[in-house]
């Protein structure tokens, strides 16, 4: 699985205008299954950003993670995390996880977020979504 994470004060992602996730002070996850990527492989990912120690402490250096501060998390799929533009300028999206695959592990690799003790938001997988972010 691939994901990546921004630290953000504030994010929001919209289905057709509606809200239908949104945090305060945490990460914004855009995630992406891999083809061959198991739960196993989600375990791993959530475990590893639970801890990622990219939020200041009180001297200033990067050393406290999304659970040290309390934070929330937003998970949105993002398949464009797998393009291949070696080929040219158009990218590919054959390593990207067959949709229903996708979706599981999407949906997996959140609840394995929340059991890791962090709230937990989400986007739609597979819908046309608005994401918006405050930049932390």
């Amino acid at each position: 699985m691939r994901a990546l994470l921004q630290r953000v004060t504030e994010a929001a992602v919209r289905v057709d205008g509606e809200v239908v996730g949104e945090i305060g002070p945490g990460l914004l996850i855009l995630v992406c299954a891999m083809r061959g990527d198991t739960e196993a492989n989600a375990d791993k990912l959530a475990a590893k950003v639970a801890k990622c120690r990219i939020f200041h402490d009180d001297a200033g250096k990067m050393n406290r993670s999304v659970s040290d501060i309390g934070g929330a998390v937003l998970v949105v799929s993002q398949f464009t995390l797998a393009a291949d533009t070696s080929g040219g300028n158009r990218p590919g999206f054959s390593t990207a996880a067959a949709p229903e695959d996708g979706e599981r592990l999407y949906e997996y690799f959140a609840d394995q977020m929340r059991g890791q003790g962090l709230t937990t938001a989400q986007g739609r997988f597979g819908a046309d979504m608005q994401v918006s972010l405050l930049n932390d």
